[in-house]
């Protein structure tokens, strides 16, 4: 990714995926230092419900710290379970108990807890609305993004859908239905506002983004690779760069050489099914990727 960059309006973003565990927060975090050291002001952001991104960078975590300077030309930015709860709450709260509460009762507080933690989908739509929001500010001029495990991320790409769904079948029920207060607004009328945000959001993925993936040369991981590339090309969504990481390099044991030699098969068939995208190989390190001398070594793999 290079500053010039530019796949829509507002600052570029490089959104990072994959299944837990494989590396997106270092291969995030080695992206956004290289950046930052080329002389281009960059946000890193992670919305993974349990950030580590100042682990990394090894730098304390201080829950609700807003953004924080790493280095001259590097912020990060990590927004957990209640950093997302309280900005999701300040966002969308109201409106989504307008329309709950005109069939439950329930207090508020209540409300915010439950549906924060069980609703799919609208945490991850909430964060896509946000880092557009931060990507249209235009105070930075690259965004990398540290996303919530694979599994989660996808889970957004069916909130359009499904109030397109839920908009065609419910009006003979929610036209007829006020909410209370001082709002004249039908829930319907929310709900439709509910899905021009979606289709926003899913404008801005579709747009204003570049996507990586991350993965590991296992077959299982592999394996996975197929179903949520088809996934994501059915919404209009493509990968344009895929890192493999801890890929052995040095097989100087039993261990790491029998290691190697499932590796390879695995390597084969990446090059095989992607070799249409650029594919970087991180190698196995001896020791953990953290602190910016380690981020700067993995970063010089990756842009090389």
């Amino acid at each position: 990714m290079t500053v010039s960059e530019r796949p829509g309006a507002g600052t570029p973003v490089r959104v990072f995926i994959g299944k837990g565990g494989v590396g997106k927060t270092t291969c995030s975090a080695a992206t956004a230092l290289h950046l930052a050291s080329g002389g281009a002001p960059t946000l890193a952001i992670s919305t993974d419900p349990t950030p580590s991104l100042s682990h990394i960078f090894e730098i304390e975590r201080r829950e609700g710290a807003g953004p924080r300077q790493v280095r001259p030309g590097l912020t990060i930015l990590e927004l957990g379970r209640e950093e997302v709860r309280r900005m999701w709450d300040e966002r969308f709260g109201r409106d989504v108990y307008q329309v709950f509460s005109a069939f439950v009762d329930v207090d508020y507080r209540t409300f915010v807890s439950f549906i924060t933690s069980v609703l799919p989908g609208l945490n991850e739509e909430f964060m896509v609305d946000h880092v557009r929001g931060l990507a249209a500010g235009g105070e930075h001029d690259a965004i990398v993004w540290d996303t919530a495990p694979l599994g989660q991320t996808l889970a957004l790409l069916e909130m359009p859908a499904l109030l397109g769904e839920h908009l065609r079948m419910a009006p003979r029920i929610y036209s007829r239905i006020r909410t209370s207060g001082e709002s004249r607004e039908s829930i319907l009328d929310v709900l439709r506002r509910w899905q021009a945000l979606a289709e926003a959001c899913m404008g801005f993925l579709r747009e204003g983004v570049r996507f990586t993936m991350v993965t590991i040369p296992e077959a299982l991981a592999v394996d996975q690779l197929e179903e949520v590339f088809s996934d994501m090309g059915a919404r209009g969504l493509f990968v344009d760069r895929l890192i493999v990481n801890n890929v052995v390099r040095d097989a100087d044991s039993d261990f790491l050489r029998r290691k190697a030699e499932g590796q390879r098969a695995q390597l084969d068939r990446l090059r095989q099914m992607y070799g249409h995208l650029p594919i970087r190989e991180l190698p196995l390190f001896p020791y953990e990727l953290r602190g910016p001398a380690r981020l700067e070594e993995a970063g010089a793999i990756l842009f090389r």
